[in-house]
């Protein structure tokens, strides 16, 4: 067999190395060389650099470490990836004045439509250009993620040209925001008619511009999301909306404290309602927008309050002492 027939039977990815090529390079790193003709029968690891001539003896052929090898590889699939992101956003861009398009001809140009958005980017450009025309009203859920200031600070600008052109805007914030030093201070810069609302739990990301689009969160790391100007859809989530904002407490632009009851605050209530239907402290933290540390603070002062000694006394006491039931 030729050399260039023996590379064709061993071409594969880079991800992965032949039995034969497992079994070379194995025998390299432990012996510390092996014959220059035994690389001819995986040519794939001189192609992967894992075998290189010995500089000493041309004709045995040494191994490189592994732990050199694998995060040069790891490299490799990094850059495909950036570029296949890259690709990805001038394809988006190319597109985009082409989606604006509309004539009788084409296929389903009067069907509304859900489009799926991949990369922030993308996410960004798209509901920048919706609010750019938008003229009446946002309505917003946004969860309790950490809250970038430099991204509130992109926000500000963009919220504060909407509510210049006499919109409104109304968000749903999680409770813990409340306490967020950069989201007080945003909404005491902007102007207009804009309030904010928050509540123990909410839905993912949802922003609904005019009622006319809606940008849904698809993913949980918010790099893909749903565009939907599906009337049905956009009425489900407005009733949504409004049925959640009534049950909110006021946060701005009149901030209203929520009481405690018999000593349980209002935070420790929410989480004694996970505990009794046996949360774990990392699914309470996330559901109401804490880390994990905070969220163990809190179960620790409501063992305290109720006199609880283990996890499984603190259910039974919540339960005997009738805070849940006196909520409802």
């Amino acid at each position: 067999m030729s050399s260039r027939e023996n590379r064709e039977l061993h071409a594969h990815g880079d991800e992965e190395l032949c039995e034969a090529g497992m079994d070379l390079y194995a025998r390299a790193l432990q012996e510390g060389s092996v014959r220059s003709h035994e690389g001819e029968a995986a040519p794939c690891l001189l192609d992967l650099g894992l075998l290189h001539s010995d500089t000493d003896d041309e004709k045995r052929l040494v191994p490189t470490a592994p732990t050199v090898a694998l995060p040069r590889l790891l490299g490799a699939f990094d850059e495909r990836i950036a570029e296949e992101r890259r690709r990805e956003a001038r394809l988006a861009k190319a597109f985009e004045p082409l989606m604006r398009i509309e004539g009788s001809h084409t296929a389903g140009a009067d069907t509304p439509t859900i489009r799926v958005l991949h990369g922030k980017g993308r996410i960004d450009l798209a509901i920048a250009e919706s609010l750019a025309t938008a003229s009446e009203e946002l309505l917003a859920i946004q969860p309790h993620n950490g809250l970038a200031s430099k991204t509130l600070g992109a926000a500000l600008d963009r919220d504060q040209a909407l509510l210049d052109r006499g919109a409104r805007i109304r968000t749903l914030y999680q409770h813990p925001v409340r306490h967020t030093p950069p989201v007080i201070a945003r909404y005491e810069l902007l102007q207009g008619d804009v309030e904010a609302r928050t509540l123990d739990e909410v839905t993912e990301r949802l922003l609904v511009i005019d009622r006319t689009v809606a940008f849904v969160a698809a993913s949980k790391d918010r790099t893909a999301a749903l565009e939907v100007r599906t009337p049905a859809l956009l009425t489900f989530f407005v009733t949504t909306f409004e049925r959640l904002w009534r049950l909110a407490t006021p946060m701005h632009p009149e901030a209203v404290h929520r009481p405690s009851l018999n000593g349980i605050t209002p935070r420790q209530h929410a989480i004694a309602a996970l505990l009794v239907e046996g949360h774990t402290d990392a699914a309470i933290a996330d559901r109401l927008g804490l880390n994990i540390r905070t969220a163990r603070v809190h179960i620790a002062k409501l063992a305290t309050t109720l006199g609880s000694e283990s996890r499984a006394q603190l259910g039974y006491l919540i339960g005997r002492s009738g805070i849940l039931e006196q909520d409802r």
